[in-house]
């Protein structure tokens, strides 16, 4: 994806899942219409990196690798060179691991992916994570609100190397008019109009979000629990396109 991504191009569906032929009939039956799969945690503690290498190689979509690393910087970029074999087109890390943390992730991945001969995956930083509001914030002990606290770690986190970060709706804005149009901001957190909201406290429709800046979009129950996922991701890359 060297050129601004299509509409659907920019939708990552989830699977978060245990079960694999239940994951990889949902990446069957959206292929063509989303971009590319996340797996995260409960996908990969279940079937590890064999099925990641199922879905992938059935599938054929562009893989976004979120398994949030936060470990000291060593741990980190041995975990990166490990996920940068299964070529995924992005990989993450929390941004709270600090500098030499995503520095070390960073660098792992430029020099693994050189080493095998493998496309080096986008390497994010996790900023707060779209669960968390103002208050949760300050129950840890920080003192900043949201905005100002994401734009804090993604200033760390391209001083650190990495290409963008994963945020919230809300601070598209304040991240653009910061770090500029070329740093990658990947979205969760995102509910059409016709869907509820779950568990999310920061959240927007797909449209508000490209409009804002966004590059890529995490959609996951609006398409995964709709009763026709394709018809679903296929409103959905039409409000993405409408709004481009």
């Amino acid at each position: 994806m060297t050129n601004a991504p299509s509409a659907s191009q920019r939708i990552f569906v989830p699977l978060d899942t245990p079960d694999l032929e239940k994951g990889l009939a949902l990446a069957k039956s959206l292929v063509g219409l989303v971009g590319g799969i996340k797996i995260g945690k409960e996908f990969f503690t279940a079937l590890g990196p064999q099925g990641v290498a199922r879905v992938t190689a059935d599938v054929g979509m562009p893989l976004f690798l979120d398994l949030k690393f936060h470990d000291i910087p060593n741990t980190v970029a041995g975990a990166i060179r490990s996920g940068v074999h299964m070529k995924p087109l992005i990989m993450d890390v929390h941004t709270q691991g600090a500098s030499a943390m995503m520095k070390a992730a960073a660098a792992a991945a430029e020099d693994e992916a050189a080493k095998i001969g493998v496309a080096r995956p986008l390497v994010l930083g996790v900023t707060v994570l779209t669960s968390l509001d103002n208050q949760d914030l300050a129950d840890i002990g920080v003192g900043a609100n949201t905005a100002d606290h994401v734009v804090r770690l993604a200033r760390l986190a391209r001083i650190s190397g990495l290409d963008g970060v994963v945020c919230s709706g809300e601070e598209i804005e304040p991240l653009r008019d910061a770090l500029g149009p070329d740093f990658k901001l990947l979205v969760p957190g995102i509910r059409p109009v016709w869907a509820a909201a779950g568990d999310q406290k920061r959240i927007l429709t797909p449209g508000e979000a490209v409009k804002r800046g966004a590059d890529f979009l995490v959609i996951g129950r609006a398409i995964t629990d709709a009763e026709d996922p394709r018809d679903a991701a296929q409103r959905i890359a039409d409000e993405i396109a409408a709004a481009l």
